[in-house]
C-alpha cells in the first residue's frame, strides 16, 4: 500500500485564504502584492495575463462587464474602509490616567489602545509582566475597555507604549492625573 503524503497548502498573509480564493475577499490588490513578494511562481500562475484572459473568456460578455464592475466596487470599498480606519487611528488618543485611590495609593488606567488594533488582554498581560504588578481589563461606561494597572506607573507606561508600539504616534499618547476623593465612611 502506497504511503500518502499530506498536501502543502499556501495561505495568503493578508486575508488568510488560499491564494486561489483571494478574489472573493475585499483585499484583492493587497493579496496580489503579498503573493508577488512571497511566492512569485504562484503569483505568475494565478495573475499572468494569459490566466486572466482564460478566466474571462469563459464568461459571457455581460458577465465580464458585471465582474469588472464588481471588482471596481470591491476595490473602492476596501480603499474607503482603509482610509476610514487610518483616519480613526490618526484621531484616536491613548489616555494614561493616574487615579488616586486612598492616601498615597494609586492605579493607572490606560484607554484607547483598541483603536490602534491592539489586543487589550495581551497588552494588559504585557504590562503586568513588564512592571511586575497586577493588571486587568475592565469595561468603561462609554463603551470600550481600559487597562487598570496597580501603582503609579503613568510615566513608565507612557515610555513603554511609545517605545514598544511603533504604530501609535507619540502625539496621540496623553498622561492625565485624576484625583478621586473617597467619602469618609
Amino acid at each position: 500500500m502506497a504511503e500518502s503524503v499530506p498536501k502543502q497548502i499556501t495561505y495568503c498573509g493578508v486575508c488568510s485564504l488560499p491564494p486561489e480564493y483571494c478574489e472573493f475577499g475585499g483585499t484583492v490588490k493587497k493579496c496580489e502584492d503579498w503573493l508577488k513578494e512571497h511566492h512569485p511562481s504562484l503569483h505568475g500562475k494565478l495573475y499572468s495575463q494569459e490566466a486572466i484572459e482564460q478566466n474571462l473568456s469563459t464568461l459571457s460578455l455581460e458577465a465580464q462587464k458585471r465582474a469588472e464592475k464588481d471588482s471596481q466596487k470591491k476595490a473602492a470599498k476596501a480603499a474607503a474602509s482603509e482610509a476610514r480606519a487610518q483616519e480613526q487611528r490618526d484621531n484616536s488618543k491613548v489616555l494614561i490616567k493616574r487615579i488616586e485611590r486612598n492616601k498615597r495609593k494609586y492605579v493607572t488606567a490606560v484607554q484607547g489602545l483598541e483603536a490602534f488594533g491592539l489586543d487589550i488582554k495581551k497588552v494588559a498581560k504585557d504590562f503586568g509582566k513588564k512592571f511586575a504588578t497586577g493588571s486587568s481589563v475592565t469595561k468603561i461606561p462609554g463603551g470600550g475597555e481600559e487597562i487598570t494597572v496597580q501603582g503609579d506607573l503613568s510615566d513608565d507606561i507612557y515610555d513603554y507604549v511609545v517605545e514598544t508600539y511603533k504604530d501609535i504616534p507619540e502625539d496621540n499618547v496623553e498622561c492625565i492625573e485624576d484625583k478621586k476623593k473617597k467619602a469618609a465612611g
